[in-house]
């Protein structure tokens, strides 16, 4: 009998030891990948703000922070960036071409190479193209439920069914998606099923982008105004990287090229962000290569969209402009108890209290620039890589999928408006305001800081092609 016991011990002691050991190794695995904070325009919203890994709709109304206890919110402007999305056609081809290369070519016997050749399948599909996928629905449903319990008073079941919130979208599908995500997360929260809600899809405000011509030819469309870029993609810093996954895969260096390495930096990031998964693609970067692959997407971003000409900036002037409209519509419809109408329903005229804008980071982007946000000493070029690890040019930070601008509008009492700008839901300061009040700054104090801005900025007058590229 004591020999049983002693076997019967010895049994469930190796067994627990078997457990122990396979979580230990389990937990040599890291769900998130440790690159994952590099991922730019393909990073998960919760990468930004860490809390919403455990819990989706967290919130610290206590960051707000208004100067006194009577102010209260009268109007929120969200511009939002869509939800997460699967590739383009562009990139799921270079994906498919990267799988190929590892199929036939690599060489290497590591277990995360294995586990590609073996089990890992090419799942993407060209007619994919940029979608949003589920992940991106629950973005934005979860998003739409936190600013409601951020601002309670404008975003209420009251609000949505008295037309006081109005939606508009970007034409692309994503965003249309998007915008219904949004919608669906309120309709959902209140359970509202006896009534539906319009939204206005409006490329001139959601992709201005596309409709400034002299941005579409002198930089979008025009190989030169990237030449940092691509003198970058053939640096030191790049090339080390490109010659590093080909020893990993044990391939010709000559197979690496930029856009193989891209692409299987953004295959990591976009199995992380759709499936939460922690891919056996990762394993090609370690986080010095991170740091390279991530300035070269910024390097792009900044000359493209941001700081690098002045163009980009200007060419969300008919965001700004629309902006500060709206701005205005509600500061006066608050001085005068009396809102311009955006709607009649029933003969009577109806407020607007909350406008969501729904387009991409191209959208935000531009205006974030115009704005000031982001500005570093030095520009970003090719050859400052090194000296830029502090930079807060950084779209890993400022853009990850659905992204957020919000401009809310404060009464305080006896004519005191106040305006606080936060991205991704967290208070920002607008840049070259006096840093005592520049959390939620006087209305009055925002537009004087602007004033050259609102007078001038005139969309149609930038986008001529009537001078050359300024050089930066």
């Amino acid at each position: 009998m004591l020999a049983f016991l002693w076997k019967s011990a010895g049994f469930y002691f190796f067994t627990i030891l078997c457990c122990l050991l396979t979580y230990v190794s389990l937990a040599d695995v890291p769900k998130i990948p440790p690159i994952a904070k590099y991922f730019n325009t393909k990073g998960r919203y919760e990468e930004v703000n860490k809390y919403l890994r455990e819990d989706k709709l967290a919130i610290n109304r206590s960051m707000l922070q208004p100067p006194s206890a009577q102010c209260r919110e009268i109007y929120l402007l969200a511009i939002i960036r869509h939800g997460t999305r699967y590739p383009t056609t562009k990139s799921i081809k270079e994906i498919q071409q990267l799988y190929n290369i590892v199929l036939h070519n690599a060489s290497g016997e590591e277990s995360w190479l294995r586990e590609i050749k073996s089990q890992w399948t090419m799942w993407y599909t060209e007619d994919m193209d940029g979608r949003l996928v589920q992940k991106g629905v629950s973005d934005l449903k979860n998003l739409a439920v936190r600013l409601s319990k951020l601002f309670p008073s404008v975003v209420s079941e009251e609000k949505l069914r008295g037309g006081s919130i109005q939606f508009i979208t970007s034409s692309k599908h994503r965003c249309v998606n998007s915008t219904l995500s949004f919608k669906a997360g309120l309709t959902e929260l209140w359970d509202i099923k006896d009534q539906e809600f319009d939204h206005e899809v409006n490329d001139s405000l959601m992709r201005y982008f596309d409709k400034c011509t002299r941005f579409v030819q002198e930089v979008d469309h025009n190989s030169s105004a990237v030449a940092d870029v691509n003198k970058f993609k053939r640096g030191p810093e790049m090339r080390r990287v490109q010659e590093k996954i080909a020893g990993r895969l044990g391939v010709t260096y000559s197979l690496i090229t930029h856009d193989m390495a891209e692409a299987a930096f953004y295959l990591c990031a976009y199995e992380f962000a759709i499936k939460e998964v922690n891919s056996p693609w990762c394993q090609l970067f370690d986080e010095e290569d991170a740091k390279v692959m991530e300035y070269a997407s910024d390097l792009r971003e900044f000359w493209k969209r941001g700081h690098g000409y002045d163009i980009n900036r200007k060419s969300s002037c008919i965001l700004f402009h629309d902006v500060f409209r709206r701005l205005n519509h509600a500061a006066n419809a608050n001085d005068n108890q009396l809102w311009p109408p955006v709607c009649v329903r029933s003969g009577q005229q109806v407020t607007e209290t909350v406008t969501v804008q729904v387009g991409h980071a191209d959208t935000l982007l531009p205006l974030l620039t115009l704005l000031g946000f982001f500005k570093d000493s030095e520009a970003l070029t090719s050859t400052n890589y090194a000296t830029q690890t502090q930079r807060s040019f950084r779209t890993s930070h400022m853009l990850p999928y659905a992204a957020n601008l919000l401009l809310v509008l404060y009464d305080c009492g006896g004519g005191d408006l106040r305006l606080q700008p936060l991205l991704n839901e967290k208070p920002v300061t607008f840049p070259g305001l006096a840093e005592q009040q520049a959390s939620m700054p006087l209305y009055q104090d925002v537009k004087g800081h602007y004033r050259e801005l609102l007078q001038g900025c005139d969309f149609e007058a930038e986008c001529q092609l009537f001078k050359p590229l300024p050089e930066p």
